[in-house]
């Protein structure tokens, strides 16, 4: 079946139809014809005992079902992310024939925050930036507000993306108190790729080694134009600064934390990994781990892993609608 429009959104026909077959459990197959994506994005399903009535699937389930690959895709784009910095720090070293010196290498923290003051400072359109961790530091934040200053001064604008502890940091409060709110843009997600800015999409900053000393300043257009891409899918995964974290089912034996903690220890990945990926310590992390194996009674990490992937925690959850309490 084809139709006029995106595989991932109903077309005019399929709405009222659909609203019809839910309220009524189903339709026919031959009233289908107006509408196919409604069978193609799996709302409606075959009745195993009437091959000429088609029953609806029930909207959470279709909705778990239709973000499953786009929560794949974000995931395996923040992967290619994290390869992608791991590649560029050993061939920033490869002396370049290019005037240009479109990656150039940072070293030390003095030169990187320079660097960056000077970018912002010559800003005129936007900012883009993705800090990961929980707890921003005053210094931190002071001299972030500075840059943001210096750049608004010459008409940027700013967005910024935290991960959600970063919600609870009153040196990042102070800061928003002090930014122009028609100016900055803030959500937040549960995890994030490494440090990245972003300056009039022209050139772009991440750390070259992991207690990030050593910085590449990227002006490639190539190499940018992917980070942006990037970027605005971290952007789309976030939640608004000004909108409340989705809370957890009722009666859930395990917090929002927990279940991103879940998801990345079924696909195997270390404490250290985990920790740094959900922007808190290594201690607090295991005393997460801790709680989901006294939840679902676990003898032991194997068993752990084992009954997270039985249990559904580590699957992605389907964003609430506004309103849902």
């Amino acid at each position: 079946m084809t139709h006029p429009h995106s595989e991932r959104e109903l077309c005019d026909a399929a709405v009222p139809l659909y609203t019809e077959a839910l309220r009524e459990g189903g339709v026919r197959r031959d009233r289908l014809t107006a509408a196919p994506c409604l069978l193609d994005m799996a709302l409606l399903r075959p009745d195993p005992d009437d091959p000429q009535w088609l029953r609806a699937v029930p909207p959470s389930a279709a909705l778990a079902h239709l973000l499953l690959p786009i929560t794949r895709e974000i995931h395996e784009r923040v992967r290619l992310t994290t390869l992608l910095a791991d590649s560029l720090a050993p061939l920033a070293a490869v002396p370049s024939a290019d005037p240009n010196l479109s990656i150039t290498v940072l070293e030390g923290v003095p030169r990187i925050k320079s660097a960056l003051r000077e970018a912002s400072a010559a800003a005129t359109s936007e900012i883009l930036t993705a800090q990961p961790g929980g707890n921003r530091t005053k210094e931190a934040m002071e001299q972030g507000l500075r840059n943001s200053l210096a750049a608004i001064e010459r008409g940027a604008r700013l967005r910024h993306v935290y991960q959600h502890p970063a919600r609870y940091s009153p040196h990042l409060k102070e800061y928003l108190t002090r930014v122009p709110a028609d100016r900055l843009e803030v959500r937040t997600v549960e995890q994030t790729v490494e440090r990245l800015i972003i300056i009039d999409r022209e050139v772009a900053l991440i750390p070259a080694d992991p207690d990030r000393t050593t910085a590449l300043e990227i002006r490639h257009p190539g190499l940018v134009t992917y980070l942006v891409q990037v970027y605005d899918v971290l952007w789309a995964q976030g939640t608004p600064l000004t909108e409340q974290l989705t809370a957890p089912a009722p009666r859930a034996p395990v917090t929002q934390v927990q279940r991103g903690i879940a998801r990345l220890l079924v696909e195997g990945t270390s404490d250290e990994v985990v920790a740094r990926r959900m922007g808190i310590s290594v201690r607090t992390c295991r005393s997460h781990i801790a709680k989901l194996m006294q939840a679902l009674n676990a003898s032991t990490r194997t068993h752990l892993g084992a009954l997270l992937a039985r249990s559904g925690l580590a699957d992605p959850q389907p964003p609430q609608p506004p309103g849902t309490p």
